[in-house]
């Protein structure tokens, strides 16, 4: 609808003439109208006081006096811009909808092949911090130590909490997790344990030697958390990518609360906070929450995604179809 604002002031008799005929003209040339009052704006009593009624309709202006006939035109004019300028939106939306572009096809087949592209995104990722120790035991250690450092911005890669791969021991926990038959971190690098600087930084950058194994580039949590996610999109593919997505409440209860609970127990009961009993989580209760988390947050995001990408499949098909008609 055109909008349209009439300037105006009190005891205005040529105002009041100007509204009367906006009025009538209402039925024949809908329009919205705005009455602004110039005495109660010193700007724009200033600029309008010797001019009014002003009478602004989209790009055009009419100064006093005011004749119906000049008001019926203008707001015509008006009128058939307003309609000219939408013709013009929609003719460019046509066009844009009746032309098939590089991108539209990268749209489309994104669409119908994400998954895949996540699984191997991901197989990948994990894929790479397995690798690190490989390269460690073949003995080539610069490529090991780049993806090493490159996983470091994204994991705390701590020792005590990783996954050793190429001795008869997976995992070298601290002696606080309890854990009965296992050679503690401290024993097998004769490196503290404690929550200072100096060990904190010695247990994320100690990566092995020949006699412990070297250890995954991501943490037992990381590694369980991306394992399966995968698990559950070759699980989602199996389907047919058509199981439905697990309710919000059930993620929150199986895959947040138990993660949560290990992870920000042992957060807390440690330096610099020790908010509860000290208390050192053990690698199968890191791996056990990071596999629910992973799974089930897989299982609740992938189905939903699914629907967008099934919508927008359904879109860009029509697209193609009015491109070659």
């Amino acid at each position: 609808m055109i909008g349209v604002r009439l300037y105006t002031r009190r005891d205005c008799h040529l105002c009041e003439q100007v509204f009367e005929e906006l009025a009538i003209l209402q039925d024949e040339i809908p329009h919205e109208l705005l009455v602004i009052d110039i005495d109660r704006d010193p700007k724009l009593f200033r600029k309008y006081n010797l001019e009014i009624p002003v009478v602004e309709i989209g790009p055009y202006r009419l100064k006093a006096p005011i004749s119906s006939q000049e008001l019926r035109m203008t707001l015509s004019a008006a009128q058939d811009r307003a309609k000219q300028i939408d013709q013009i939106e929609i003719d460019r939306r046509t066009r844009l909808d009746s032309t098939w572009s590089r991108s539209d096809g990268v749209t489309y087949w994104i669409s119908r092949h994400y998954l895949l592209l996540l699984n191997l995104i991901i197989l990948i990722y994990v894929g790479l911090s397995f690798l690190a120790p490989v390269l460690m035991k073949a003995g080539a250690t610069t490529p090991a130590n780049v993806i090493y450092k490159a996983y470091s911005f994204v994991c705390h890669q701590l020792a005590y909490r990783s996954i050793f791969l190429f001795d008869g021991q997976f995992f070298y926990p601290r002696a606080e997790a309890g854990i009965d038959g296992l050679i503690t971190y401290s024993q097998a690098t004769g490196l503290g344990e404690g929550s200072s600087y100096q060990e904190l930084y010695a247990a994320r950058t100690f990566i092995g030697d020949e006699s412990i194994g070297y250890k995954v580039a991501l943490c037992e949590r990381d590694v369980a958390i991306y394992l399966s996610i995968f698990l559950f999109g070759l699980v989602f593919a199996i389907s047919g990518r058509r199981l439905p997505p697990l309710p919000w409440y059930l993620w929150v209860l199986i895959g947040i609360i138990p993660i949560a609970l290990d992870g920000l127990s042992q957060w807390l009961s440690q330096p610099p906070f020790n908010f509860i009993p000290f208390r050192e989580s053990t690698p199968l209760l890191r791996i056990l929450t990071g596999a629910l988390f992973g799974f089930t947050t897989a299982w609740f995001g992938y189905p939903l995604m699914e629907e967008t990408m099934r919508d927008t499949q359904k879109m860009m098909r029509e697209k193609f179809s009015r491109y070659h008609q």
